[in-house]
C-alpha cells in the first residue's frame, strides 16, 4: 500500500516522508510555505476566471489609464462633491463615478461632499433655474435629460462639473465624464452641452415569451420569464446599466410577432419586476401588443377598433397595465403584416387601429409606435411600394400620441437600401426610424460587419422633402416638420451569452445605435474610435488599425453579398448564406429570384416608369439620382433597373465583370481584416483576439461560398464565360443549391 495512503487514511501526516529529517518547526514551516504557494496559484487562477476578458463588462471596463489620460485623471481624482436631492438615479450616477474612476486611477475616490473648493475635484449637480451661473456659464441651455460637462476654475482650484435638470440627466453625464476621462486628452479646456435628439430611443426585443428569439444569434433571453416575478436576475441591473450609459431610455420586451399571454395580468406582474430594475436607470418598459387579444385573452368575438366593447376592452387592459406597471410607456404593434392580426381583418385602416389604442394610453401620456412594415402575398404590386401605398393617405388621420416606426429601407434590414419612400412623405405624422442591431442579413453574430456606418448612411440620406437638406436624421429629431413627438428604434442583438451579444464587436453596433439615437447627426468614424479605445485598448496605434478594420467591413459584407444593388439574396426561411436561384417559395416577394431577376437578358429590379415605378414614391430631386441607368450611382444600379449583362458601367465595366470583382473585392477585403486584426495581438487580450481570429476565419470561409455560390448561379443565366484570369468556383451549382442548414438560428 501506498505510504502516503496509508497514512493519509490512519490519519497520520501525508506530507511527512517529503519533510523527512526536518525538525519539526522546519517541517511545519514548510508546510505553511507550501500550502501558502497552492493559495496563492488557486487565488491566481480564481482571478484569471473572474477576470478574465469575455466581453461581460462592454464598454464599462474602465481599465486603469496611463501616461497623460491618467495625470489628467490624478488632476480631478483628489475628491468629489455633490449637490441635488438623493434619489435613487442620483445615487446610482455617484456610485458609477466611485467605480469609474476609482477603477481608472488604480485607488478609491474619495468622496467629501465638504470639499467643494478642494482643487482638483470633480462635482455632480442637479437643479433647476439657477443653472451653472455661480460657474460663469449662465447661457447653458439644457433640455429635458441633457447634461452639461464643464471644467472651471473656482476659488483658484480647477474643477469639474457635471450638471444636469434631472436625475436621469446627470446619470447620463456621469456616463459622459467617464468616457471623456478615457478618450480626450484635454479634459482640462472640457466645455460640453449634450441634448438628446429624439425624446425615444428604443431597442425593441424580438424576444418571444419561452426564452427564444427571433433573429438572435446570442443565446437566449435575457428576459426570464419562467422565474420571474419572483426571481429577477441581477444581470438585468448589468442590461440598464450598459443601456443608460449610451442614452437608451426605453425598451420593447417582447417580439412584435406578440403572443397576447403578455397582457394577462399574471405577465404584468412579471413586466412589473423587469421595470422596477429599469426605472432608476431611466429607462421605461413597453410591450408588443397582439391586435387580437380582446378575442385570445378577452373572451370577445372581435376585435374591429370600431366596436365599443373592443375600444373599453383596451381601455380597461391599459389601465390595469399601469395600476400595476408604474414605469410603463406604452405599446408597439406589428399589425396586417406577414399573417399578423390587424385592422384591416375589419375592413378598417391602420389609423383606426392606432388610434383606438392611443385613445387608451392618452390619459396615461403613453404613446403607440404603429409599424409600416406590411407587404401582402395577395398583393401583386412590388413589394418596395406597398408600405408607402398604404400608409402616405393616412398621413395626418393619426392621434397625437401615435408614431410611425418605419425601417430604413422599403424591403427589410438588407446590408443596402435607399432609404425609405415614407421618409419625408408623411409630413403631418411623426415617423420614427426603424434600425435593425442584430444581423439578420449580415452574416449573423460571427461575421464582423460595423452597422454605424449604415446607420450614418440612413440618417444622412436627403429625401429633399422641403428642398436639399431634408435628410431622414431631421425626420427622426422631428426639426424638419416641428414634430413634439420624435424617437428611434433599433431591434436588439442582445442575448444570454456572456458577451451580450455574440461576439466582442457585434457590441459596437448596440453601442453605435444608442450614440447616433442621441445624437443622429454624429459620425460613425467617432463613435467607432471611442468604443474602441473602451472596449479594448486607447493606444492610437490600435485605435488607427481596429478603426480601418471597422470602416471598411459594412462595404466588405456588400460586396460579398449583395453587390450592385442586389438584395434578399439569401438562404429563405433562415435568412443564412447564399440562395439567388430559390424560386419555389408560396409567396413571391420570399423568393431572391423575385427580387435578382436574372435571365439570359440581364438582372435586376426595374423599378422605374417602365417597370413597377417605385421610384415615383420619391421626391423628384430624390429619384431623379436614380432614374438614368447611365448615371445613377452603381451601388443602387440593380435596385431600379433591369440591365443587359453587357451594360457598361461607367468605370467601363460590364455588369458581368464588375458583379464578380465586388465578390472577389468582398473577399480580398476579409482577408485584409484578418491580417490586420493579426497584427494587434499585442494590444488585446488573448481570449478576445482569439475568439474575434476564430470568427473572421469563419467570415472569410462564408464570403467565400457566398462569392462561389453566387457566381456559379448568376453564370448558369448568363450563359457568359468567366473574365480572363478569374478564378471559378470551387464546386458546380449543384452542390451549392443541395446545402441545407435545418438547425441554423
Amino acid at each position: 500500500m501506498n505510504a502516503s495512503l496509508r497514512h493519509s487514511r490512519e490519519g497520520g501526516n501525508p506530507w511527512t516522508p517529503a519533510f523527512a529529517g526536518v525538525t519539526t518547526v522546519g517541517r511545519n514551516n514548510a508546510l505553511l510555505k507550501r500550502i501558502e504557494v497552492l493559495l496563492c496559484l488557486l487565488a491566481l487562477s480564481v482571478c484569471g476566471l473572474v477576470h478574465a476578458e469575455d466581453g461581460h463588462e462592454l464598454w464599462l471596463r474602465y481599465p486603469k489609464l496611463s501616461g497623460e489620460l491618467a495625470a489628467q485623471l490624478e488632476r480631478h481624482a483628489v475628491s468629489y462633491w455633490v449637490s441635488g436631492n438623493f434619489f435613487p438615479t442620483f445615487m446610482l450616477a455617484r456610485q458609477e463615478l466611485e467605480r469609474g474612476v476609482g477603477a481608472m486611477a488604480g485607488r478609491p475616490l474619495k468622496y467629501d461632499p465638504f470639499s467643494a473648493n478642494a482643487d482638483g475635484s470633480i462635482g455632480l449637480t442637479v437643479g433647476g433655474d439657477r443653472g451653472l451661473a455661480e460657474f460663469g456659464h449662465s447661457e447653458v441651455l439644457l433640455q429635458g435629460d441633457g447634461f452639461a460637462l464643464y471644467a472651471v476654475t473656482r476659488n483658484g482650484h480647477h474643477q469639474l462639473v457635471v450638471w444636469a435638470k434631472t436625475h436621469v440627466g446627470l446619470l447620463y453625464g456621469t456616463f459622459e465624464l467617464l468616457r471623456q476621462f478615457q478618450t480626450n486628452p484635454h479634459i482640462d479646456q472640457l466645455a460640453l452641452v449634450s441634448n438628446p435628439a429624439t425624446q425615444l430611443r428604443m431597442l425593441d426585443h424580438w424576444d418571444n415569451l419561452d426564452g427564444k428569439i427571433e433573429r438572435g444569434y446570442a443565446g437566449r433571453s435575457i428576459f426570464d420569464w419562467w422565474r420571474l416575478p419572483d426571481y429577477v436576475d441581477p444581470r438585468l441591473t448589468d442590461y440598464a446599466r450598459a443601456n443608460a450609459s449610451i442614452g437608451i431610455n426605453g425598451i420593447v420586451l417582447n417580439n412584435v410577432n406578440a403572443n397576447a399571454r403578455v397582457l394577462t395580468h399574471d405577465y404584468l406582474l412579471k413586466v412589473a419586476a423587469i421595470a422596477k430594475v429599469m426605472e432608476p436607470w431611466g429607462i421605461k418598459v413597453y410591450l408588443s401588443a397582439r391586435f387580437s387579444a380582446p378575442k385570445e385573452i378577452g373572451g370577445l368575438n372581435t376585435a374591429d377598433p370600431l366596436d365599443p366593447q373592443v375600444r373599453k376592452w383596451w381601455q380597461d387592459k391599459t389601465d390595469e397595465i399601469y395600476n400595476t406597471v408604474l414605469n410603463f410607456g406604452g405599446f408597439l404593434v406589428k399589425a396586417n403584416s406577414e399573417g399578423q392580426p390587424g385592422p384591416g381583418d375589419y375592413g378598417r385602416t391602420h389609423a383606426d387601429g392606432a388610434n383606438m389604442l392611443a385613445a387608451a394610453l392618452a390619459r396615461h401620456h403613453g404613446v403607440v409606435m404603429w409599424r409600416a412594415f406590411v407587404y401582402s402575398d395577395v398583393n401583386p404590386e412590388d413589394r418596395a411600394k406597398q408600405a408607402y401605398s398604404e400608409f402616405k393617405p393616412l398621413d395626418g388621420k393619426f392621434a397625437d400620441n401615435v408614431l410611425v416606426q418605419v425601417k430604413n429601407g422599403a424591403i427589410d434590414f438588407q446590408p443596402r437600401e435607399p432609404f425609405h419612400p415614407l421618409f419625408g412623405a408623411m409630413p403631418k405624422t411623426p415617423l420614427m426610424p426603424e434600425l435593425q442591431i442584430t444581423k439578420e442579413y449580415l452574416g449573423f453574430a460571427t461575421h464582423l460587419v460595423y452597422l454605424g456606418k449604415l446607420f450614418e448612411e440612413v440618417l444622412q440620406a436627403d429625401t429633399y422633402a422641403h428642398g436639399a437638406g431634408s435628410t431622414v436624421a431631421k425626420i427622426a429629431d422631428g426639426s424638419l416638420e416641428h414634430h413634439a413627438l420624435t424617437g428611434i428604434a433599433g431591434v436588439a442583438n442582445i442575448g444570454s451569452d456572456r458577451d451580450w451579444s455574440g461576439s466582442d464587436f457585434n457590441q459596437a453596433n448596440w453601442y453605435a445605435f444608442g450614440r447616433l439615437a442621441w445624437n443622429p447627426y454624429d459620425s460613425s468614424e467617432r463613435i467607432v474610435r471611442e468604443w474602441l479605445a473602451q472596449t479594448f485598448s486607447a493606444d492610437p496605434a490600435f485605435i488607427e488599425q481596429a478603426t480601418q478594420i471597422m470602416l471598411r467591413s459594412r462595404e466588405a459584407a456588400v460586396d460579398y453579398m449583395t453587390p450592385l444593388g442586389l438584395a434578399h439574396q439569401m438562404g429563405t426561411g433562415h435568412h443564412y448564406g447564399p440562395a439567388p436561384w430559390v424560386n419555389d417559395q408560396k409567396r413571391p416577394e420570399w423568393n431572391p429570384v423575385y427580387y435578382n431577376r436574372a435571365d439570359a437578358n440581364g438582372i435586376g429590379f426595374d423599378r422605374t416608369a417602365t417597370g413597377s415605378d417605385a421610384l415615383a414614391q420619391y421626391f423628384p430631386q430624390a429619384a431623379a439620382q436614380w432614374a438614368d441607368v447611365n448615371t445613377i450611382d452603381d451601388k443602387y444600379l440593380l435596385w431600379f433597373h433591369h440591365v443587359p449583362w453587357q451594360h457598361k458601367l461607367k468605370n467601363g465595366q460590364t455588369v458581368w465583370q464588375a458583379l464578380i470583382d465586388h465578390y472577389d473585392h468582398g473577399v480580398a477585403e476579409v482577408e485584409a481584416m484578418q491580417q490586420q486584426w493579426e497584427g494587434l495581438q499585442s494590444y488585446v487580450d488573448a481570449e478576445r483576439h482569439d475568439k474575434t481570429k476564430r470568427f473572421l476565419q469563419i467570415q472569410r470561409n462564408e464570403a467565400q461560398w457566398w462569392r462561389d455560390a453566387s457566381i456559379a448561379y448568376f453564370q448558369s443565366v448568363s450563359k457568359l464565360p468567366l473574365p480572363a484570369g478569374v478564378r471559378p468556383p470551387e464546386h458546380d451549382l449543384g452542390y451549392y443549391q443541395a446545402l441545407r442548414f435545418p438547425d441554423a438560428p
